[in-house]
């Protein structure tokens, strides 16, 4: 089987094809700057060098056409035809309530992702237009929906409900929801798999910390919390994300800098958490460069970064009543040596041990000492594969 998976943003479109039989990536590649008659096409197959191209295209169906021309190109494609392509899964960032898992896609699947709009303003859209699109192209093929958000419709209800007013969550489904559960289902199975015991039987904390950072407990497989909420502002402190503040400081900003809703908005999600307190960027990599070279700044945002991940990582060995393995995956949890140990530092009580050498290699390993009561992991996240998988499962169970 052929899995195609999309992942479209409001200019973007991120596709990779997989020869399920195998596991394998043919081609994989970006649409940059949609809307523009300087749109960009990154295509890559395998083995081979990039091929870059420089376009108009003025909406997600002519760039799904493009990438299409290219997987059957004489030169760069690696299918015969697009009749080749047996399914497609597409990345979709809000189920809401209405999907605990992911879904073959039709009318009514279509239906409830726009229902939940509002929910993802800024990302559900653009995942409809893929879909579209690639209905359009594609009509042969099976289409499956792989929601962000189901992984976590395993919380218990004092685990995603808020201290809010009970009528806010009947009324408009006000609760936590969490996101990146693609990848925090993917490294907690890869976990498994590593330390050669059943995902039922283990309690695993797992950091997805990039530009954007989550934290989410899983017991026996299942998502018990994550500290996402609503939205993924709330939980940890990111790359341009605020994360937790005292609710408080909203309207006393906004009243002392007259600052509107949108603006106030815009502050805690693209002028905070890194980029705020350091003043310097919100790329980790810089960051840590900036606290090598003495900048207090960089490494205040860098103290303030590690110890509400450590402070996270303490609450949920608390609620699930132990730990077996902490994992650390996306860009800074797989790449930033630093980040990791002074995490680890902190945790000694849980029977943590860092192995020093090991932390600073890359790539998937066991990082812990083999004393260390709790183990530690990195594990590069996959979540393309994960979407080829679950699109992989819901088409077989069909048939």
């Amino acid at each position: 089987m052929k899995v195609l998976v999309i992942n479209c943003g409001s200019s973007s479109i991120k596709y990779e094809l997989f020869d399920m039989a195998q596991e394998s990536v043919l081609a994989s590649g970006l649409v940059e700057r949609i809307g523009s008659d300087r749109s960009i096409l990154t295509h890559k197959v395998t083995g081979k060098e990039p091929w870059v191209e420089t376009a108009e295209i003025l909406d997600h169906r002519q760039g799904l056409n493009k990438v299409l021309a290219l997987l059957v190109d004489k030169t760069l494609g690696v299918l015969h035809s697009v009749d080749e392509v047996d399914a497609v899964g597409h990345r979709v960032v809000h189920g809401g309530e209405a999907f605990s898992q992911s879904a073959l896609i039709n009318t009514d699947v279509v239906r409830a992702i726009q229902a939940n709009v509002d929910l993802a303003p800024l990302h559900n859209p653009p995942n409809l237009l893929g879909i579209d699109a690639a209905r359009h192209h594609l009509p042969h093929a099976q289409h499956a929906a792989v929601f962000d958000t189901a992984f976590h419709q395993t919380m218990p209800d004092y685990a995603y409900l808020y201290a809010l007013p009970r009528v806010l969550y009947q009324k408009h489904k006000v609760r936590r929801y969490g996101f990146h559960g693609t990848s925090h289902q993917y490294v907690s199975e890869r976990a498994a798999e590593m330390l050669e015991k059943p995902l039922e039987e283990l309690k695993l904390i797992s950091c997805h910390i990039g530009n954007g950072a989550s934290c989410t407990a899983i017991q026996g497989g299942k998502s018990v919390d994550t500290s996402m909420g609503m939205t993924p502002l709330e939980g940890l402190m990111m790359g341009t994300r605020s994360g937790d503040i005292d609710p408080a400081i909203v309207p006393f900003i906004m009243a002392k800098e007259e600052l509107t809703l949108a603006e106030v908005n815009s502050m805690m999600n693209k002028h905070s958490g890194l980029i705020g307190v350091s003043g310097l960027s919100s790329d980790m990599r810089e960051i840590v460069e900036g606290t090598f070279e003495g900048n207090k700044q960089a490494k205040l945002a860098l103290e303030m970064y590690t110890y509400r991940l450590r402070k996270t990582i303490g609450a949920y060995a608390a609620a699930m009543d132990g730990v077996d393995a902490i994992i650390f995956t996306a860009g800074v949890g797989e790449n930033a040596s630093l980040v990791r140990e002074w995490t680890c530092r902190g945790l000694s009580y849980l029977g943590v041990e860092l192995d020093k050498e090991k932390n600073a290699n890359r790539g998937l390993q066991v990082i812990s000492t083999p004393e260390s009561r709790v183990k530690v992991l990195v594990i590069p996240t996959d979540e393309e594969l994960m979407i080829a998988r679950e699109t992989k499962r819901l088409v077989e169970s069909a048939s």
